[in-house]
């Protein structure tokens, strides 16, 4: 073996067994990750179902359940409306929602 076959071989002995995939794609950032097959990086795709984009793109990372759950029917709808009304088409339809929602709530406790 030449001089470079032996440093490489002295290389491998001390760097020790290859990692995993599993711990090399904890270290990797997003969706990305090693297999045998290569490198992937796969696109996060939106659940308008379980978590619409609405819903979860709050700059807090908050979703707007997380807070309407704690909250009477009114109350929580009325907050995810306005919640909402800058992430859809048509904010002040949202807003407008938003505000029969406190009206009803108003009424239930005899205010209006």
């Amino acid at each position: 073996m030449n001089q470079d076959g032996n440093d490489v071989a002295l290389a491998m002995a001390l760097a020790g067994p290859a990692p995993s995939y599993a711990s090399l794609n904890a270290s990797l950032p997003g969706r990305m990750s090693i297999s045998e097959h290569g490198v992937s990086n796969t696109v996060k795709v939106a659940d308008p179902v379980n978590h619409p984009p609405h819903y979860t793109s709050h700059p807090s990372k908050v979703e707007c359940i997380q807070i309407t759950e704690h909250m009477g029917f009114n109350l929580g709808n009325a907050l995810k409306y306005i919640w909402r009304a800058d992430l859809k088409n048509d904010a002040i339809e949202d807003l407008k929602k938003a505000k029969w929602y406190i009206e009803r709530e108003l009424a239930k406790r005899g205010a209006v």
